[in-house]
């Protein structure tokens, strides 16, 4: 972690006063493109179908994508055809994709990547609209669509907006960037459909009390091999291996936390910026074993997968997520979307 993100949630006064220009301006900016957009001087566009945004205030790892997959779960084990917008953070993509089992994170970034898994159609692209325009030609009998973030890509009329939140470190300091990690004030949460609180909250923190709040949940599974080639294993399989945990995440202190709480002792971390593109150096070669997430294991694909082991997770919402964003587009677009 850097000095940064130490005061963004353990914040010191002479770095508030240092930083407090810089983030007055982004505040500016900010607010002035969020007017553009109310007022209409900036065009807003409306896809066919019914948009929810699933997105966040932050910067930083909150747990948007488990929260995406299980949504994805629910609506295929309902029958709902739904489909997956992204901006492809990572990638090298230029123009809308459609992310196949042939696409790499290189190309179209690691979480669309995870994503796609699911079965769900995926398409990345900087412009959200016409990521979505390019889904729909491809499969019309899409429902409505999921967008990974986008939250602040104002240019995509939505229908729904639902604003994941860290629950152990909340809104940090509370301060906008770079004096804070928020991209837009506390506030913004106000105008939300829902929140959804991504673990137990020891932040004190104080959310609008008239938009609706759920709580996610993530449950680790079992340890699986990256190569496939050796049964899955619980942590105490572990016991007296040299284990090096690597993550390239939005909040990998939390990745390491989740591995030591399952009992694995852990000999090393190794934290690396989000959406890093891993080469084979990044991986410690005298560790027994290397635990990586889900989202890293699809970068690290054409590299030696004998020690490398992977934790999924998944998400679990209370109360039922999927039922309510259903009843709330049904109600919306006055017809049934299931």
């Amino acid at each position: 972690m850097t000095r940064l993100e130490r005061h963004w949630y353990q914040p010191t006064w002479w770095m508030t006063a240092l930083l407090a220009l810089p983030e007055g301006l982004f505040a500016l900016l900010a607010a002035l493109r969020r007017t553009a957009y109310r007022l209409g001087w900036c065009r807003t566009n409306r896809l066919p179908v019914p948009v929810v945004v699933v997105g966040n205030i932050n910067v930083g790892g909150v747990g948007k994508t488990p929260l995406t997959l299980a949504l994805l779960q629910d609506f295929a084990r309902l029958g709902v055809p739904v489909g997956v917008i992204s901006r492809g953070y990572g990638g090298a993509h230029r123009q809308p994709t459609l992310v196949t089992p042939h696409s790499s994170a290189a190309e179209v970034g690691d979480e669309p990547l995870l994503l796609a898994a699911s079965g769900a159609p995926v398409v990345v692209g900087r412009d959200r609209v016409a990521a979505g325009r390019h889904l729909l030609a491809l499969y019309p009998q899409t429902r409505f669509i999921l967008s990974d973030d986008g939250l602040q890509h104002y240019a995509l009329a939505r229908t729904l907006e639902i604003v994941v939140l860290d629950g152990a470190r909340g809104v940090g300091n509370g301060h906008l960037l770079p004096g804070g990690p928020l991209r837009e004030p506390v506030s913004r949460l106000a105008a939300a459909d829902a929140l959804v609180i991504n673990g137990e909250s020891h932040t004190g923190l104080r959310l609008p009390a008239t938009v609706p709040q759920f709580r996610q949940r993530l449950q680790a599974g079992d340890f699986v091999h990256a190569a496939g080639g050796l049964p899955p294993r619980c942590a105490a399989d572990f016991a007296g291996l040299r284990v090096v945990a690597v993550a390239g995440i939005g909040h990998p202190e939390r990745f390491f936390r989740t591995l030591r709480e399952l009992g694995v002792e852990l000999a090393a971390t190794h934290a690396f910026p989000d959406h890093h593109q891993f080469v084979a150096a990044d991986l410690p070669q005298d560790a027994d074993a290397v635990i990586v997430t889900a989202k890293d294991a699809v970068k690290l694909q054409c590299i030696n997968h004998a020690r490398l082991w992977v934790l999924p997770v998944s998400a679990r919402l209370e109360p039922d997520l999927s039922a309510w964003i259903l009843s709330q587009l049904e109600r919306k677009n006055g017809r049934k979307i299931s």
